[in-house]
């Protein structure tokens, strides 16, 4: 879906943990920083359907599994990925995009790296059943 990036991340194995790489200035999608914050969602639990209209989401999923739904409201396409360690990779998200996420396992922890600063006049948020997927 243009306008949406997957980028495979690295994990470096140490025998005391791993290194979980997230976002680089120089990577593609980096378009400025405004906030980083973390949030969960529990199993089976279903987060969304908000848009941005300016805000550029870098999401990360270093702890659990989680379901991303894309929605384009412009032309009806769908686009879904689901990340996890074993599928560590960013999800960029330019604004404009319906997002929805529901978490897969016991504990699911999500990064985003979030272009601006959060400002609740440049999103829109609507009920789950507004948008129809086969979740």
């Amino acid at each position: 879906m243009d306008g949406v990036i997957l980028t495979p991340l690295k994990k470096i194995h140490n025998l005391r943990g791993y290194v979980f790489h997230a976002m680089k200035k120089s990577d593609i999608g980096f378009d400025g920083f405004g906030e980083a914050y973390f949030s969960t969602v529990n199993k089976n639990d279903i987060k969304g359907w908000k848009k941005h209209t300016e805000m550029t989401l870098n999401l990360v999923v270093p702890v659990g599994k989680m379901e991303f739904v894309i929605y384009n409201d412009k032309n009806h396409n769908f686009f879904n990925v689901t990340i996890s360690q074993d599928n560590y990779q960013r999800l960029t998200i330019s604004p404009g995009f319906w997002l929805a996420f529901r978490g897969l396992d016991e504990k699911n922890i999500l990064l985003n790296i979030a272009s601006i600063e959060h400002d609740p006049s440049e999103s829109e948020s609507i009920d789950l059943d507004k948008i129809i997927y086969d979740w």
